[in-house]
């Protein structure tokens, strides 16, 4: 009996450890409304809730990669005022600062409750020294407000969200996939795009799309469910088609030109993820983006990574 009871025990743990290797891995696009205004200051408060309800192993977030020169070449430079101090600040410690690696790593595997004030500020500097945004700015927030996070609501996805999530989730790195390699590009047709909608329709018709947007978050909004609401499909559909031009009702060679580089800029961030998944091998994985980025990343995982499981917040 004693041995049959054993024999059963080992079919169970074969069973169970097949299972284990199996298990599909997940990715959550979690899309967000970037700034809110203050009449909606706690939007992403509910988010907040669903983010760690999920309880993720990894947080990706909409920030530049500390290795992707060509982004930084442009962004030192480019739209941001933000990425553009923090450029000069990191050429400045990669010539100064004296980083330390063991240090850096011991420091790492405190939990937060451990970090000293001087842990923090020496984390601040490293990240900046390694070009990692996403973490210098995590480090930046969590020396400001403490490891509780602010009080009172930022109003911005990072301070009200993205941070407070990792400081929940005791994780003591965010994980930066965006790509901005051909931004200038993609704005210049955008430029391109609404000087040529003049008389075509197609300004009337961005117009309509927009307002029809709008309005229809402004109840949702009032309620504390805009959050919910930009991540219906309907809506993340809406913002798709205003940021790729398939709005548009006369394809002209703006238009199809900034479609191009949002495809593509798409195609490189759902690239960065999911390289990072794979080498992971953590099963529950969310990302933190601009809602506009949703569909498109959706379609490329669905079509270039079908081992995934793909989720949208709204259909968890």
């Amino acid at each position: 009996m004693k041995t049959q009871i054993t024999v059963f025990a080992f079919i169970l743990s074969v069973v169970s450890l097949f299972s284990q290797e199996k298990k599909q891995q997940e990715i959550l696009i979690i899309g967000t409304m970037h700034t809110v205004p203050k009449i909606v200051k706690n939007s992403y408060k509910p988010m907040l809730r669903f983010a760690k309800d999920y309880n993720p192993e990894a947080i990706y977030v909409e920030s530049p990669m500390p290795n992707d020169s060509i982004s930084w070449e442009y962004l030192k430079n480019g739209w941001s005022k933000g990425y553009q101090q923090f450029y000069k600040l990191s050429d400045s410690l990669q010539k100064h600062f004296d980083f330390n690696e063991s240090k850096f790593t011991i420091i790492l595997q405190k939990h937060f409750t451990q970090m000293s004030a001087a842990d923090f500020d020496y984390l601040v500097q490293s990240f900046a020294y390694q070009r990692d945004n996403g973490n210098y700015e995590l480090y930046s927030y969590i020396k400001k407000y403490g490891i509780k996070g602010a009080k009172k609501p930022t109003r911005h996805e990072d301070g009200d969200l993205t941070y407070k999530l990792a400081l929940a989730m005791n994780h003591k790195k965010v994980i930066n996939i965006d790509d901005q390699q051909t931004n200038k590009e993609y704005h210049d047709a955008w430029t391109k795009c609404r000087k040529e909608g003049v008389s075509n329709g197609n300004n009337q018709a961005n117009s309509k799309l927009y307002k029809k947007n709008y309005n229809s978050a402004i109840l949702p909004a009032l309620f504390r469910g805009l959050g919910k609401h930009t991540n219906k499909r309907k809506s993340l559909q809406q913002l798709h088609d205003m940021a790729s031009f398939s709005y548009v009702i006369t394809d002209t060679e703006g238009c199809k030109e900034g479609r191009k580089y949002f495809d593509e800029r798409n195609m490189r961030i759902a690239k960065n993820i999911a390289n990072d998944v794979l080498k992971s091998q953590k099963h529950k994985n969310v990302v933190i983006i601009g809602a506009a980025h949703v569909i498109g990343l959706e379609k490329e995982f669905k079509e270039k990574y079908p081992n995934f499981k793909v989720i949208l917040m709204n259909e968890y």
